[in-house]
């Protein structure tokens, strides 16, 4: 998924100024993003004070939406460089299509990890003939240094491991957790799980004391550490936790995000993660140009234009 701000800020992130090293309980609110026609997105991160959880750099959260009769999500061909995409739905169907030849229709449950490497273009819509709820959340993890110019490539597992408990359902999509581990390719410590609680449910999952977590809640009403989150509203929790005690209010799904703290400094501008400004502007150059990013074969329309860079020349710090 695309970044589709059109006036698109620079950001510093990465870096362990950001990471807080004790258990902290900091709620994080949504931005409200238009993503084309029909589909409004609520960001949590970057985040005003928050840019990343481990290497989570990136977190949309859209639906549920009701698309009878409407576009659906309809993101035009756009680049990536420097990340990996990961596409996870409760609803709905999308449609993936990348420069690598890639054509594969995601499903709530399955896992669509894209890796950009040095780069990757690709588009995301809703199939022609689909549910009528699209219900989901978008996330970018950042490369580090010594696997951010790898060869770009997409990964589709429809089967995911899981754990279950009295009232606790995880399914784990990237990383490791409580033992089970994902299919998916990983190039940092790092988890993402997606927990399904029952009415009444209180629990407490494990966590690993060296990383830094956040929960995003994607549905129901759940109490996290004491904490009542809200659908689309994510809970930064810092570092320091061996378990994390959930109280499910009503039937619940939150997802579990976390790793170990990004140490690389780096910038992120649109839908580029770099080192230096002057490495986003030549992507930016180069994807205008038409020139390394590839083509994405078989979407009906055009790519989406890059907006202007802004005025300022930004390092990482």
């Amino acid at each position: 998924m695309s970044n589709l701000d059109r006036q698109a800020a620079l950001s510093v992130c990465g870096g362990r100024g950001f990471v807080v090293a004790d258990p902290v309980r900091e709620l994080l609110n949504p931005r409200r993003v238009r993503l084309g026609e029909s589909t409004e997105v609520r960001r949590l991160l970057p985040n005003l004070g928050r840019r990343m959880v481990g290497a989570w750099c990136f977190v949309d959260h859209y639906g549920p939406d009701d698309i009878a009769g409407e576009p659906g999500m309809q993101v035009p061909p756009h680049p990536h460089m420097g990340l990996q995409t990961v596409s996870w739905l409760h609803q709905g169907e999308v449609l993936h299509r990348d420069s690598t030849g890639s054509l594969r229709t995601i499903r709530p449950g399955e896992l669509g990890l894209m890796t950009s490497g040095r780069a990757i273009s690709h588009s995301e819509e809703s199939p022609k003939s689909r549910a009528r709820f699209l219900h989901g959340a978008q996330l970018w993890v950042a490369l580090p240094d010594a696997h951010r110019h790898a060869e770009p490539h997409f990964q589709h597992h429809a089967e995911l491991p899981r754990v279950t408990a009295s009232g606790l359902t995880a399914t784990v999509i990237l990383g490791e957790f409580a033992g089970a581990r994902s299919p998916g390719s990983v190039y940092t410590p790092i988890v993402g799980a997606d927990l399904a609680l029952t009415r009444g449910t209180g629990t407490a999952v494990p966590l690993e004391p060296d990383f830094e977590y956040a929960v995003l809640s994607m549905s129901g009403e759940t109490r996290v550490d004491g904490v009542p989150v809200l659908p689309g509203s994510m809970l930064y929790l810092g570092c320091g936790r061996g378990e994390l005690p959930l109280r499910a209010e009503s039937d619940a799904a939150l997802m579990l995000l976390g790793g170990e703290p990004f140490e690389e400094e780096l910038i992120m501008w649109w839908n580029f993660i770099g080192r230096s400004h002057e490495e986003i502007a030549q992507a930016r150059e180069d994807w205008m140009s038409s020139a390394r990013f590839g083509r994405v074969e078989g979407y009906d329309g055009g790519r989406l234009p890059a907006p202007e860079l802004p005025p300022v020349t930004l390092k990482p710090r």
